[in-house]
């Protein structure tokens, strides 16, 4: 039987892509991967499929301590 957490894990880690586990939701299991200008959320639900969200970047630095104090504020 597969497995799409396992069989996912496998392709990232034969890619040498760096990622991390995380649960944020009852019903799945993210994968969180690091690429050069981009982010990847793999969200792998009970049934075995997947949803992928991609945030794409040019990873300039925007600011200083100001940026995410103000950034902290925002979020309150």
């Amino acid at each position: 039987m597969s497995s799409a957490i396992f069989d996912t894990i496998k392709a990232l880690e034969a890619a040498n892509v760096h990622f991390f586990i995380e649960r944020t939701r009852p019903d799945t299991v993210r994968l969180s991967a690091t690429f050069v200008g981009e982010r990847v959320e793999i969200d792998i639900f009970e049934d075995n499929h997947l949803e992928i969200s991609r945030f794409r970047g040019d990873e300039s630095i925007e600011g200083g301590k100001e940026l995410l104090m103000r950034i902290l504020e925002n979020e309150k």
